[in-house]
């Protein structure tokens, strides 16, 4: 399998109070956190070439555009796919999704770019 735009993931969770932007502190209502769902929308991309980076070889988050558009409370399944769109050089670009029962839940890209993780890790090193 090579690094090439069609490669997918899909993740599936409830949504806890863990998860919540009372809890990440991004606002006030029991609902799924927009930073919760970044974080999600990430961990899908990341698993969509998991399997296909070379050895030593990981991806870093480098630009995000995202949009909440439908809250979802406790107790919602919610489920984040993410799609790889566009190859260029070691730039990674993503398509995300995320619905739950009732609507989209979120929509957006994700861009991320391939470095070797011995040396990424030494050049930013303290």
């Amino acid at each position: 399998m090579t690094l090439a735009p069609g490669l997918r993931s899909r993740l599936l969770i409830m949504v806890e109070k863990e998860d919540t932007a009372v809890k990440v502190g991004s606002g006030d209502v029991p609902v799924l956190g927009t930073p919760r769902l970044l974080a999600l929308a990430e961990r899908a991309t990341v698993q969509a070439v998991a399997d296909v980076l070379g050895p030593g070889q990981t991806s870093v988050g480098t630009r995000v555009v995202l949009e909440h558009l439908a809250a979802s409370p406790i107790g919602a399944h919610v489920e984040i796919s993410a799609e790889l769109t566009e190859v260029d050089g070691r730039r990674l670009v993503f398509a995300f999704t995320a619905r739950d029962g009732r609507a989209t839940v979120a929509t957006g890209t994700i861009e991320r770019v391939v470095v070797d993780r011995e040396r990424f890790l030494a050049k930013h090193a303290r």
